[in-house]
């Protein structure tokens, strides 16, 4: 066998040593580009994120106009509400406070009750066509 000589050894070395830069080379390229893809994921999914942002600011100032919106129709809704149980009480009060209003009342409530035309006209002081009237109206009922 012969003696491995010194440059021999050196050589060996040198080759290996290439070698292996050549792999850790491949690596540090293949990690690169790896990290290069997480990057540019990274990048579109931190876009979509601000998208998303921009969306949820948008629909929260949406939902913000859509409370105020109903809580001024509720507003107006009680305001008409009780716009209307007040003109009911004035209409009511109008209701007794007219004089013709009571006679009328009085002569529909004798024909609920089962009065006949005669009765009504004397007790009412009606004209026998408007206490026919009455009657016709109110029967039917």
């Amino acid at each position: 066998m012969q003696a491995v000589t010194q440059n021999e050894i050196l050589l060996l070395l040198v080759i290996a040593s290439s070698l292996l830069c050549l792999v850790c080379l491949g690596f540090i390229f293949a990690l690169s580009k790896k990290v290069q893809q997480q990057n540019n994921e990274h990048g579109k999914l931190l876009q979509h994120l601000k998208r998303e942002n921009e969306q949820v600011a948008i629909l929260r100032s949406e939902i913000a106009e859509v409370r105020a919106s109903v809580l001024s129709i509720g507003k107006r809704l009680v305001a008409c509400e009780n716009y209307a149980k007040d003109l009911a009480q004035q209409q009511a009060a109008q209701k007794y406070d007219d004089p013709d209003a009571k006679i009328y009342s009085r002569a529909v409530k004798m024909v609920e009750l089962g009065a006949d035309i005669e009765e009504i006209m004397r007790e009412c002081e009606l004209p026998r066509a408007e206490a026919e009237l009455l009657m016709s109206l109110h029967n039917k009922q």
